[in-house]
C-alpha cells in the first residue's frame, strides 16, 4: 500500500476496539468528577485557539504506523487535526480513567486529566495503534489542572519517544507537534512561586494501547471487580491473544507484563536512562515506556541520579528503577487477586518470588553486551561494579566513556596518548582503580575468547553516540519559544540512528563533553 497523501482520505475503524468497554457519557465532560464503572469517558477535545504551527512530525511514525505520506504533516487538515479541530471518520474521543501509588502512596482516581484517545487505526500491516493527543483540554480526570501542555514539556516528550525507540527501548511514540502562538497558560516550572505564560502544544501519541498499572487498581478501590474482570480479559484478548486460550491466562499474563517491564527497565539501566516518575500510573501493562515527564539521560555517572526536582527522597533515582519496578509490580498482583483463585494467588506469589533474580541478570546481561561479552561468568557483577566505582568517582560521562570504551583497543586502555585523544576515556589518566580494572577486562575478554573485530561489533550496537541530553534539549526548547524549529526537527533525524556518527551533530558538538551549564539544568513534573 502506498502511503495517503491526503488527509481527507485517511480514517479510523469504524467502532475501535476499546468502544465495547464501559464509557461513561456525563456531558459534563469538563466538570472533576469521581466517575463509576467505566474505563473511559466520552470527552471531546477542546482545541488550541490562535495561529497553530507544526513544530516537528516524525516522519517514520507518520509511514509506518499510520500509512500516511510525510508531506501531510505540512496540510491544514493534519494540522487541525493534531490541534483538535478535527476528527476523521470513524472516530470516538474517550479519556482513560485510572488511579495509582504517586511516591508510594496511593492517590485515588487520576486519569487523562488533558488527554484524549481519538479511535483506532488499522494499518496496512494489519497493526492495531491508537493515537492520543496530549495538551488537548479539560476532561473529568483534570482535577485542579487546565488540561493543557506547554511547548517545553511537549518537545521533549516528541523526542524521547522517538530517540528511545531507536535506541532500542520498548516505547510509546510520537507521531506530530503543534504549538499556538496565542494559546498561553500560566505554569511555575520550578515551584518557587514565579509562574510565568507559556506557550500551549499538543503532542500526538501512538500505542497499541494506553492501559496501565493503575487502570486495574482504581477498579479495586472502586470495589467494581466486574469491570476488573472485564477489562483484564478485554486486555489479553485483544493485546496479548496468545495467551487468551490459556489454561492459567491470568497467572500467564502477569508473568508476561512482569517481563516486559522487568526487559524494559534492564535497557534503561543500559543506556543511562531515568524515567523520573515511576508511579504505577505511569507503568503500561503493555511494556512500553509511557508519560515522558522530568525524565533524564545520566550525564557523568552517579548512581544515585535524581532528574526529578520533585522527587525530595530519591524514591525513583537511576540505581532504584529495578527495585521500584518490582514494588509496582506487587501492586499490580494485589490489583488482580479480587478475579484470581487461591491456586492462581499462590503461582502469581511464586513467579513474584522469581522477578528480583530475573531483573537483577538481564540488567547484568545489558552491562555485559555494552562490554563486549555474550556469557555470564562468576565474577561478572564485580567487573560491572568495579567499572561504575572508577566511573563514579571520576564524574566519568555514561554514554561517552562506554562509546569510547567501544572505539579504543582494549591493549590501549592504559596508554595515556590514546586516553588523552578521548574526552571521556582521559578522566581516568592515572587512576589506579582504572589501571586494576583493565587488567580485569582484558582477562575476561581472553577468558571468552572474544576477538577484538566481534568486541567492536557487539558494543557498536548497544552503546550509542547521541542520547537526548537534557542540555541539547534545552537548546532546541530555547529556540523553538521563538519559532525557530530547527533544532528539533534535527533530532528528530538525528536520533532515528543514534548508533552512527553524524557530521552535522559533531559539529554542534552533541557527542562532545557536555557544557558546564548544563549540569545545573532542573526537571520537574509542571508542564
Amino acid at each position: 500500500m502506498k502511503p495517503i497523501i491526503n488527509f481527507k482520505e485517511w480514517k479510523f475503524r469504524e467502532s475501535p476496539n476499546y468502544a465495547a468497554l464501559p464509557i461513561d457519557e456525563n456531558p459534563e465532560y469538563n466538570v472533576p468528577v469521581a466517575v463509576k464503572d467505566a474505563v473511559f469517558s466520552k470527552v471531546p477535545t477542546e482545541p488550541l485557539s490562535g495561529q497553530v504551527h507544526l513544530v516537528c512530525a516524525s516522519d517514520d511514525a507518520l509511514i509506518d504506523l499510520l500509512d500516511l505520506d510525510p508531506s501531510v504533516a505540512e496540510t491544514e487538515e493534519f494540522i487541525n487535526f493534531v490541534s483538535g479541530r478535527y476528527l476523521p471518520p470513524g472516530g470516538l474521543s474517550v479519556s482513560h480513567r485510572y488511579g495509582g501509588y504517586q511516591f508510594g502512596f496511593w492517590a485515588d482516581q487520576l486519569g487523562d486529566g488533558r488527554a484524549h484517545i481519538l479511535g483506532e487505526y488499522i494499518n496496512s500491516k494489519g497493526e492495531s495503534w491508537q493515537p492520543q493527543l496530549k495538551g488537548s483540554g479539560e476532561t473529568p480526570y483534570s482535577r485542579f489542572g487546565d488540561g493543557r501542555a506547554v511547548l517545553r514539556s511537549s518537545i521533549r516528550e516528541m523526542i524521547a519517544s522517538e530517540a528511545c525507540h531507536y535506541l532500542g527501548i520498548p516505547t510509546t511514540r510520537a507521531a506530530a507537534l503543534v504549538v499556538s502562538d496565542d494559546h498561553k497558560v500560566w505554569r511555575d516550572k520550578t515551584y518557587s512561586g514565579n509562574a510565568r505564560q507559556e506557550k500551549t502544544a499538543i503532542v500526538m501519541r501512538v500505542a497499541n494501547a494506553w492501559y496501565r498499572i493503575g487502570s486495574l487498581e482504581i477498579l479495586v478501590k472502586r470495589k467494581e471487580p466486574h469491570t476488573l474482570k472485564l477489562l483484564v480479559d478485554f486486555i489479553i484478548k485483544h493485546h496479548f491473544p496468545a495467551l487468551d486460550n490459556s489454561n492459567d491466562k491470568y497467572v500467564d499474563w502477569y508473568m508476561e507484563v512482569a517481563h516486559r517491564n522487568l526487559d524494559m527497565v534492564a535497557t534503561w539501566q543500559g543506556l543511562g536512562f531515568t524515567h523520573g516518575v515511576l508511579n504505577t500510573d505511569n507503568i503500561s501493562l503493555l511494556g512500553v515506556t509511557i508519560d515522558y515527564g522530568p525524565y533524564g539521560f545520566l550525564d557523568h555517572y552517579y548512581h544515585h541520579y535524581v532528574p526529578n526536582t520533585s522527587d525530595d527522597l530519591g524514591r525513583y533515582a537511576f540505581n532504584k528503577q529495578p527495585e521500584i519496578l518490582l514494588w509496582n509490580l506487587e501492586k499490580f498482583a494485589e490489583a488482580l487477586e479480587p478475579i484470581l483463585s487461591e491456586d492462581q494467588k499462590e503461582k502469581i506469589k511464586y513467579v513474584r518470588s522469581t522477578l528480583n533474580e530475573y531483573v537483577k541478570r538481564k540488567v547484568l546481561q545489558t552491562h555485559l553486551l555494552k562490554l563486549g561479552f555474550e556469557e555470564i561468568k562468576d565474577g561478572d557483577e564485580k567487573l560491572v561494579e568495579d567499572l561504575f566505582q572508577v566511573m563514579q568517582l571520576k564524574m566519568a560521562d555514561f554514554t561517552g566513556t562506554f562509546r569510547q570504551l567501544t572505539e579504543v583497543n582494549p591493549q590501549e586502555l592504559l596508554d595515556k596518548a590514546v586516553l588523552e585523544t578521548k574526552w571521556a576515556l582521559s578522566k581516568f589518566i592515572d587512576t589506579p582503580n582504572w589501571d586494576k580494572w583493565v587488567k580485569k577486562y582484558q582477562d575476561r575478554l581472553k577468558d571468552e575468547n572474544v576477538s577484538e573485530e566481534d568486541r567492536r561489533a557487539r558494543m557498536i550496537k548497544v552503546n550509542p553516540v547521541y542520547v537526548p541530553r537534557n542540555w541539547i534539549l534545552q537548546e532546541a526548547i530555547n529556540e523553538a519559544e521563538k519559532n525557530d524549529f530547527e533544532k528539533v526537527r534535527f533530532l528528530l533525524t538525528l536520533f532515528k540512528k543514534p548508533y552512527d556518527v553524524n557530521e552535522e551533530a559533531e559539529k554542534r558538538g552533541y557527542s562532545a563533553q557536555p557544557p558546564s551549564w548544563s549540569y545545573g539544568l532542573k526537571l520537574s513534573c509542571s508542564s
